[in-house]
């Protein structure tokens, strides 16, 4: 059988689906790719990939998406890994810098200042000084791993699942697996038993993870991450691309 191509989120949040994929069969029967967010939803966008781990707002660029999976990277409040740091009060920034890597927690920084917040910052792409620029009234959007042990290194920090969940009372999907093309059940259902073995040994994972004295990777991959895609969590993510066409 021709093997089925899948890109993924390359940060700690996807580790306990790697575990999974890397310890049983299924592992055999894909070409894996490991990526930051934006180059894993590109290559399902450019056909390049059947399978990806994306985040959500990248859905809006695909002819035809289909959900393949029980599970997702989200949050049922703060996540740990997704922020606006800032020098100042969110209401008095003036520009805003995006993350190079992100697409999803980019859009959902533009939702949450457009509806919740109800502020319009200048917005930076491809900031020069990007997570650097000294300006006070200067924030940035940062996600993953390299968020981690930052919290404390800013006056003011918004967690944006965190924020999210006070905007509209529900759950937040960052990520989910999207195929781009009709699947064969018979490798989904294989494909989620992969998924869950991997987040029934996130104990185990843990031990093979290098100890960090300035993050709880136990607490964030046991606790803030929620893995689950729930009835709450879909009705989330469609809630969120309607935001996204409005913005």
């Amino acid at each position: 059988m021709k093997k089925i191509k899948i890109s993924a989120v390359s940060y700690t949040n996807t580790k306990p689906f790697l575990y999974g994929i890397q310890h049983t069969d299924i592992i055999n029967k894909i070409d894996l790719s490991l990526d930051i967010p934006a180059d894993c939803a590109q290559k399902l966008i450019d056909d390049k990939v059947d399978i990806g781990l994306i985040p959500v707002a990248a859905t809006l660029n695909l002819p035809h998406w289909e959900i393949i999976s029980d599970y997702c990277i989200g949050a049922n409040g703060a996540v740990n890994s997704v922020f606006i740091f800032s020098n100042c009060d969110i209401h008095e920034v003036t520009h805003l810098q995006l993350d190079p890597q992100s697409r999803t927690s980019n859009n959902l920084a533009k939702v949450l200042l457009k509806n919740f917040w109800k502020i319009t910052p200048k917005l930076i792409t491809d900031a020069p000084d990007y997570s650097v620029d000294t300006n006070t009234t200067t924030a940035f959007v940062q996600i993953g791993d390299r968020t981690f042990g930052k919290k404390g290194n800013y006056k003011f920090v918004y967690d944006l699942a965190e924020e999210w969940l006070k905007f509209t009372g529900l759950p937040f999907v960052f990520a989910a697996w999207i195929a781009n093309k009709p699947v064969p059940q018979g490798f989904v259902a294989e494909f989620n038993a992969a998924l869950k073995i991997g987040l029934e040994h996130r104990a185990e994972l843990l031990k093979e993870l290098p100890t960090r004295e300035d993050f709880d990777l136990e607490d964030y991959l046991m606790n803030k991450l929620n893995f689950d895609l729930t009835e709450d969590k879909r009705k989330a993510l469609y809630l969120f691309l309607d935001y996204i066409k409005a913005l």
